[in-house]
């Protein structure tokens, strides 16, 4: 399989891809003994787009997804289109509300990163940030996780993560990183500005230079023995609290 395609599964993702990037489908393959109303509809968007539709065994589907829990179908797509750097700008103006920005600094998880996806999409983000090196990219677990969110927010792959913040900066967005041993709690932070949420790797957090460039620091209060949150969970956090003011 060349390197510019690849087998996207799971109902959600292959529904929002049809829905969103029908452009990019090449074929559908599904399970040639499944039969229910959900996958029906699928096969009937994919032929009135005109997408080749195969049915295959369970053992194809398999082979093809590297995954059991495939749930019967696979789209044989282009790769998403990647946002580089300069695309920054054109993305974040003229959106008429405030930026929303999600900035995912090493995060290696494509369960973690799928679910940031999803929170991602609910609260209306309008970019998703993150370095191309020692970190996950959008790959076909990612895309099921998301459950087709990863077809709708920008994902903005960079080689140099400081470089980034200081041009988010330069169009007038905060940025606001989450650490556990910050003085002030996010709900103690207006967040109906422009704004930038960055938050660091699975265990590791936050690294130095990131850390030195976000313009606050801020913790989610813990009342628990937990001392901390999966990543995906507090960007859910992070990210509501914004909706939640911007929406008072």
């Amino acid at each position: 399989m060349s390197a510019s395609k690849q087998y996207l599964f799971g109902l959600h993702a292959v529904e929002a891809l049809l829905q969103n990037q029908p452009e990019r489908v090449i074929r559908l393959c599904v399970y040639q003994d499944r039969q229910d109303k959900k996958l029906g509809e699928l096969v009937a968007a994919a032929k009135r787009l005109g997408v080749p539709v195969d049915l295959v065994s369970r053992k194809e589907l398999d082979r093809m997804t590297s995954e059991a829990n495939h749930q019967g179908v696979a789209a044989f797509c282009t790769r998403a289109r990647a946002y580089e750097e300069s695309d920054l700008k054109r993305l974040l103006q003229s959106l008429g509300v405030p930026p929303l920005v999600l900035v995912l600094d090493g995060v290696q998880d494509p369960h973690n990163l799928g679910a940031c996806f999803r929170s991602a999409d609910a609260a209306g983000v309008h970019v998703i940030i993150a370095p191309k090196d020692k970190a996950v990219g959008v790959t076909p677990i990612v895309s099921k996780v998301a459950s087709g969110a990863a077809e709708t927010v920008p994902f903005v792959q960079v080689t140099n993560l400081v470089r980034a913040l200081e041009a988010l900066k330069e169009l007038g967005i905060w940025i606001y990183g989450a650490s556990g041993d910050a003085a002030q709690s996010l709900y103690q932070t207006d967040l109906t500005g422009p704004a930038a949420i960055v938050l660091g790797a699975e265990g590791s957090g936050l690294r130095r230079l990131t850390r030195e460039h976000c313009d606050m620091l801020l913790q989610i209060p813990m009342r628990g023995s937990v001392s901390s949150l999966n990543v995906s969970v507090a960007a859910g956090v992070f990210l509501f609290e914004a909706v939640r003011q911007r929406s008072g």
